[in-house]
């Protein structure tokens, strides 16, 4: 009976670190981005977050706006965001076509997933007086 519990006990000791990898990073999903996927904005915005199926590592994560296929800047996530958001405030951004780029490590460390979505930011109207 003990060498029964003893074996048990050896299969589940040697199970537990191949669980948390059965999740694999590859399998990181977007559930949502502000903006949108094709949004268009006003310049000013209160911040811009993507939102992942699980926890992300914000530490080791970074999201970056591009123009014309340059960075124009590179935002380093809130350490205070939810553990599977990555958010960062942006200031106003000039009218135009801009890209928000992720890179995002998974917790285990082991994989890095790259994603993006378009935007762009709409000129300001002004008003006739």
């Amino acid at each position: 009976m003990i060498v029964r519990r003893l074996a048990i006990l050896g299969v589940a000791l040697v199970a537990l670190p191949v669980l948390p990898t059965a999740v694999r990073a590859q399998d990181l999903r977007v559930v949502e981005t502000w903006p949108a996927d094709k949004a268009k904005i006003a310049s000013q915005s209160e911040g811009f977050f993507v939102r992942f199926d699980r926890p992300v590592d914000h530490i080791r994560s970074t999201l970056e706006i591009r123009r014309d296929g340059k960075i124009m800047q590179t935002l380093h996530p809130r350490l205070k965001a939810a553990p599977e958001m990555l958010f960062a405030r942006v200031p106003a951004l000039e009218p135009g076509d801009y890209t928000l780029g992720w890179t995002v490590t998974a917790l285990d460390g082991a994989n890095v997933i790259q994603g993006e979505i378009a935007f762009s930011v709409a000129a300001n109207k002004s008003t006739p007086h």
